[in-house]
Order: C-alpha cells, then sequence, then structure tokens
C-alpha cells in the first residue's frame, strides 16, 4: 500500500488564505441551510402546534433511528428560481435508517404554502424515486400537502419529468417490488391523492388526515353537493367505507411508529457484495482540507494531499502511477469500502516524454489510462468515486494530432457503459468536456456531490468573457461601430460578472444539477453512505464499452 508523504504546510501564509477563503463559502452555505430549515411562517407553524401536528423535519427525526447516520438530499433545490418557494421548496428528502434498514424519507413541509407542489418540489420526489428504483431501497412519504400550486401549474403539469412522473415512478417501483408506505399526516388533495395510494400500504391520521380527488368547495362547485372534508374524505371514511387505506392512527407519533413496525418486518434481498471492512482514519485529519484549494481557482496545487484527507491512511494502490499523470487512477479505501478513486492532478507534471503538462487538463495518455482503469473497477466490482477539479481536454495541434478526440471518447465511453455504482464530488472547476468525462450528472452518478468551492459550466468565466467579447466586436464592426479601449473593458467585465454567477454552485443546486453543496469534512461520509445505499441493488447488467476506436 502507498502512503504519501503530503507537504501541506497548515501555518504557511497561502494556506491560511485559502483557509479563510473555504471558511467565508461555509459559513454562507450554512446561512442559506439555515433558511431552508426554517419551515414556514410563525403563523403557519403555530396553527400546526395547535392542531397537534409534527413538522416536517421533527417527522423525519422520530422516524429514523437515534443517533444514526442519514443525509439529507437538495435542501437547496429552487432557491434561485422565480416564482419559487425558496430553498428547498416544500419537501425534505432524506435517507436514513429506520429499523436499521436503509430508506428513503419524504416530508412535506405543511407549513410552508400549506405543502403545495412548485418546480423545485416536484423535481425533488421524482429523484427521490429515481435514487429508489436505482438502489432498490423503500421510500416513505410523509404526506400533508394541498398538491400542485395553481398559479405555477405551468412550469410543473405537463412535461415528461413534471409532477405526473412522480406517479408513474409509483407503479414502476410497485412493478420492480420497491417498497412504499405513505403516512397520511395532513391534506392529500387531488392528483396528489394518488401518490399514497399507489404506495404498498397507506397509513392516516384521525382528524388530521384527509384524502380526496376534490375537496368539500369543488366538490360544491361541481355538482352542489354539500360536505364537509372529514365526511368526504377523512380517517373515518377512508378506513371503515372505500378502503381506500389501510391502518387508521391517533396521532403523528402512532403513524411514525407504525411504518416503524411495517419495516421492521420487510425481508431481506441479496446485495450487490460491497464489503466494509475495518474503518481507518485518513492520513491528515480533514479539517486542513480548507486550506488546500487556492482561492485562485486558477491556481496550481498537488491532488495528493486532497486524497490524504480522503481515503483511509495507507490504502492507497495506485495504477499506472508514472502515466497519464494529469489523472491519478488508485484503488483504495473510503471508510473501509473497497473503492477505485479517479482525481484530477492540478499541479504542472513532467512527461516521460519531456511534456510539460498542465494540471486540471485531461491529455490523450491520462484518458487512456482512466479508461482501462475504469474497465478493470468494472471487472472487480469495485464502485468508482471521481473528484472533479478539470478544466477541460487539452486542445491545439499537438493533441489533434495525437488523437485526443478518440482518447477522450473512449474515457467517456467507459464511464457512459460502466455498471458499478458511481459518485461523483466537484472540489473546484468542472468545466466542458471535463464535466462529461468525469461523470458528470449526464453519466449517472448515484449522488453528485459539490463543495462551497465548486464551479460548474462549459468554461471558466475569464474564458468565456474572452469569446463572447471578440463575437461583441465582430457584430460592432459589421455595422461600421469599433469599441474604444474603456468600453471593452466595461463590456467584458459585465459579461463576466453575468457569466461567473451562473457558474457559482449555488445555482446548480439550485437547478438541482447536483444533490448536495456540502462540507470538505463531509466528503467521506457521504460516499461512505452512498455505497452502502447502492449495495442494495446488484446489478443485472454486463460491462461492455461497445465499439472503440483504438
Amino acid at each position: 500500500m502507498q502512503n504519501f508523504r503530503s507537504k501541506v504546510n497548515t501555518k504557511d501564509d497561502r494556506f491560511l488564505r485559502n483557509k479563510e477563503e473555504m471558511q467565508v463559502l461555509v459559513d454562507q452555505l450554512h446561512t442559506h441551510l439555515a433558511v431552508a430549515k426554517k419551515e414556514g411562517s410563525d403563523a403557519s407553524i403555530e396553527r400546526a402546534r395547535k392542531r397537534k401536528k409534527f413538522l416536517a423535519r421533527e417527522r423525519i427525526q422520530l422516524l429514523l433511528d437515534k443517533d444514526s447516520p442519514f443525509i439529507e438530499l437538495m435542501p437547496l433545490a429552487g432557491m434561485l428560481h422565480q416564482g419559487g418557494f425558496g430553498p428547498g421548496g416544500t419537501t425534505v428528502a432524506s435517507i436514513g435508517y429506520v429499523n436499521k434498514r436503509l430508506c428513503i424519507v419524504n416530508a412535506n413541509l405543511s407549513a410552508r404554502k400549506a405543502g403545495a407542489v412548485d418546480y423545485a418540489t416536484s423535481l425533488k420526489i421524482k429523484r427521490l424515486g429515481d435514487i429508489a428504483m436505482e438502489n432498490k431501497i423503500p421510500i416513505i412519504y410523509l404526506v400533508d400537502s394541498a398538491g400542485i400550486f395553481l398559479p405555477l401549474q405551468d412550469q410543473i403539469f405537463a412535461d415528461k419529468d413534471d409532477f405526473g412522473r412522480i406517479f408513474r415512478n409509483n407503479a414502476k417501483m410497485s412493478s420492480m417490488g420497491i417498497v412504499q408506505i405513505a403516512a397520511i399526516m395532513g391534506s392529500c388533495v387531488a392528483g396528489g391523492a394518488y401518490l399514497p395510494i399507489m404506495s404498498d400500504e397507506a397509513i392516516i391520521v384521525e382528524k388530521t388526515g384527509s384524502i380526496f380527488l376534490a375537496g368539500s368547495y369543488l366538490v360544491k362547485a361541481a355538482i352542489g353537493e354539500e360536505v364537509d372534508n372529514e365526511l368526504l374524505g377523512g380517517a373515518d371514511t377512508h378506513s371503515g367505507i372505500s378502503g381506500v387505506t389501510d391502518y387508521k392512527v391517533k396521532n403523528d407519533e402512532a403513524a411514525l411508529n407504525k411504518i416503524r413496525s411495517l419495516i421492521e418486518k420487510m425481508g431481506s434481498r441479496p446485495l450487490a457484495g460491497f464489503k466494509q471492512s475495518e474503518i481507518k482514519s485518513p492520513k491528515l485529519n480533514t479539517k486542513s482540507l480548507y486550506g488546500l484549494l487556492p482561492k485562485n481557482r486558477s491556481q496550481p496545487y498537488d491532488t495528493y494531499s486532497l486524497l490524504d484527507h480522503i481515503v483511509d491512511e495507507g490504502s492507497m494502490d495506485e495504477y499506472k502511477k508514472e502515466y497519464g499523470q494529469t489523472l491519478i487512477t488508485s484503488y483504495a479505501k473510503i471508510e473501509g469500502w473497497s473503492v477505485g478513486v479517479i482525481v484530477n492532478q492540478r499541479k504542472i507534471v513532467k512527461s516521460k516524454t519531456g511534456e510539460m503538462q498542465f494540471g486540471g487538463v485531461i491529455y490523450g495518455d491520462a484518458a487512456d489510462k482512466a479508461t482501462r482503469f475504469i474497465a478493470n473497477c468494472n471487472q472487480r466490482n469495485i464502485p468508482l468515486v471521481f473528484l472533479q477539479d478539470v478544466t477541460g481536454f487539452m486542445v491545439g495541434s499537438n493533441a489533434e494530432h495525437g488523437g485526443i478526440i478518440k482518447d477522450g471518447a473512449k474515457m467517456v465511453n467507459a464511464v457512459a457503459n460502466s455498471i458499478v455504482p458511481k459518485f461523483t464530488i466537484i472540489v473546484g472547476n468542472s468545466f466542458g468536456a471535463g464535466n462529461y468525462a468525469m461523470c458528470g450528472k449526464a453519466y449517472d452518478p448515484r449522488f453528485m456531490l459539490a463543495w462551497p468551492t465548486a464551479k460548474l459550466a462549459v468554461m471558466g468565466g475569464s474564458q468565456a468573457a474572452n469569446v463572447l467579447l471578440q463575437i461583441e466586436k465582430v457584430t460592432a464592426e459589421k455595422s461600421g461601430n469599433s469599441l474604444n479601449a474603456k468600453k471593452e473593458k466595461e463590456l467584458r467585465e459585465s459579461i463576466q460578472s453575468n457569466y461567473d454567477e451562473k457558474t457559482e454552485i449555488l445555482h446548480a443546486a439550485s437547478q438541482l444539477w447536483v444533490d448536495a453543496v456540502i462540507k470538505p469534512e463531509e466528503t467521506r461520509s457521504w460516499i461512505s453512505m452512498g455505497i452502502d445505499i447502492a449495495n442494495h441493488a446488484p446489478s443485472k447488467e454486463k460491462f461492455n464499452m461497445g465499439i472503440l476506436q483504438v
């Protein structure tokens, strides 16, 4: 096993400046997450209390095993979306242990817009269905929602991946044998009524739980019938008359206990064969990660130091160490789980042929190495972990003559056809086709995560500004105008500022391009949890990369 000697100097001025910048970004993340955790107005929270209802995160806390690990997904979804309900929408999406069994839990935020579904909420619930199907783990719905938010219905109703996809997923999960349990703990209205009833089992809470396709006001308007909501679709009606629900309980706590009891009695299924050995700490304390990444994202750093903070100490067996050095490929362990790590080396390296290669750039030899390594990991049933800090593939005549397109295509092919679980963490840059080759979201990582330092775009802001500025200059010249130095400078700054804003990771989190923005020291636990989740879904596919140009 290789044990790299880190060169991190925690007292160096540059390290301290980097640490300070990271802390600022982490503090900003905390601020946004605090807003996301505010479940509604004080008045709406008080109304829930008077009805003896728990809030969404309280329900999740009571449902999950005490002191067990759990993760919250997409807490910043929709935070920048015009017309949305703020960070996280109106649902809390978590994965944790219920009676020692991994489960997905989706809980409506009834104190925020009555749990009505906006754009972000719809996408979150759909994403949870995708995770359940890919990993074969149960999903639990804690339902308390007024249904689609009608003023925004055009954003979430009709498209392929909109609200209707949720019910399609309900049906597909049922056919796959994936357990779904719903607790109706408040309103469940209109199209949303299908979600709990398409689950395997439905629990309803007396007095607070109700379910109907049309509420009393709509019924009166439609057919003139006067009926209150309790008689129309309350617990007694659906437990004793319609037979829509399977269990009637007295309160929220009883509903959560019933779910735990049902989960406890589930049988076991075969696992994917990933084994967790003794957990060893990394060589370096994860807190010193804060000073590792340069404030200026174009500056180099040694990625081996990053690995010394993340992988179990002494666990690395580096593959083709001296070949294709702008990518580090290595077998390793993270919290006792065997993994194959693929990491962008960010320092300038010198190949054995004497070529100086820029850090963060994928060269032909690096792509060739990664392709073979990915194939090896699939052959040996080892999950893949991608740590992205990539600016793209090498360009220029030498690269083109060397077949960079061919080598890059091979790597993309291997990533796309890989059948072992993949996990991607963007630690710095994620630009252009480098994002694709390093398993961007389009390549189905089980989880797509990012540090607060991450940037996601087709290219860096300064490069994009220069390209777009040239277009503006040509357009101006064609119309008989020209840009003086002052106007050119102002235009460049304006273009770059607008572009940079869209590359910030909070923008990506809002768009649900990443599952979560995490603190650097949480990286190991997220990967470990991810592999544990993926272990519930043995692959039925055979690894096959198809046709490759060699």
